[in-house]
């Protein structure tokens, strides 16, 4: 079990790399709440945004008189509009992610784990409210939410695959969800479309371990889930390569086109590749505001 501090402080070394995320809504509808960020307009708020001539129909209580005692014109302060987006993340815990082909390579939970995280800590720094999917933990804002990820995150479960927690999905939204992925795709279909039905929109990581996608074995061979519930054994394993690579495709494939349909986004990232350039996509991602 990682340590949920030491689970942060890696997260954090990760998320500052990048300036703060703000997770951009195409339309909030019901979950509009005030922020600690600006959404770059005029509206509700704090922090001051810009001066602006005064316009017909302006009242004189918006006027700004130190401003306007500077030159002939008179000018209206205005505030930046400041909305908190809620994003709901999803991290498989199963035993599938505990899986690593080498000492050399993290588990896959374990980078999955960290990047959940260190996506969590740029929302959060960007003003917006994050949690988990479920009931456990709503999104909140504030540097306490961190650690209560941190230490949802390193619990682990018994089940050989994980699927996505769809219950309580907040209307409009916006999602995370990191996971392998090799679970039957159904649960992942249904997760997707109640998502949809709701104006929830988001991002599908997989995470592979490099021996997943190259499938190097050859001769006889025992395949053994983590979880131990599932055991396989050829003789030829080379013989499999082939067929299991064109599933794996398949997979990605299906995955794809659902996320396609719903509105989200996919990508596979391997254990092999830097932590950064994977939280760098998610930030594009979500950044977007499409995801």
């Amino acid at each position: 079990m990682s340590e949920p501090r030491h689970l942060r402080s890696r997260a954090e070394e990760e998320a500052a790399r990048f300036p703060p995320l703000l997770a951009r809504a195409e339309h909030l509808a019901g979950t509009v709440l005030l922020g600690d960020h600006g959404r770059r307009r005029s509206g509700l708020g704090d922090d001051f945004w810009q001066y602006r001539p005064v316009q017909p129909g302006d009242p004189r209580r918006w006027i700004d008189w130190r401003r306007s005692a500077r030159g002939d014109d008179r000018f209206v302060r205005e505030k930046e509009w400041q909305i908190a987006q809620s994003v709901m993340l999803w991290v498989d815990q199963a035993a599938s992610m505990r899986f690593s082909s080498t000492d050399k390579l993290p588990q896959k939970s374990d980078r999955a784990r960290l990047l959940a995280l260190a996506t969590a800590i740029l929302l959060v720094r960007g003003g917006e409210r994050v949690g988990l999917t479920g009931t456990l933990l709503p999104p909140r804002r504030g540097q306490n939410q961190i650690l209560r990820l941190a230490e949802f995150f390193s619990v682990e479960d018994s089940a050989d695959y994980g699927v996505p927690e769809h219950r309580a999905m907040i209307p409009n939204a916006r999602a995370l969800f990191v996971s392998d992925f090799l679970a039957e795709p159904a649960e992942v279909k249904l997760a997707l479309t109640k998502a949809a039905d709701r104006g929830v929109r988001g991002v599908l990581m997989q995470v592979l371990d490099p021996s997943e996608e190259a499938f190097p074995f050859q001769g006889r061979t025992i395949f053994e889930s983590v979880g131990g519930s599932l055991l396989h054994e050829t003789l030829k394993a080379g013989d499999l390569k082939t067929r299991y690579q064109q599933r794996l495709a398949e997979r990605k494939e299906e995955l794809q086109a659902l996320c396609h349909a719903t509105g989200w986004q996919f990508t596979t990232h391997h254990t092999s590749d830097s932590a950064q350039s994977a939280l760098l996509w998610i930030y594009r991602a979500m950044d977007r505001g499409t995801a």
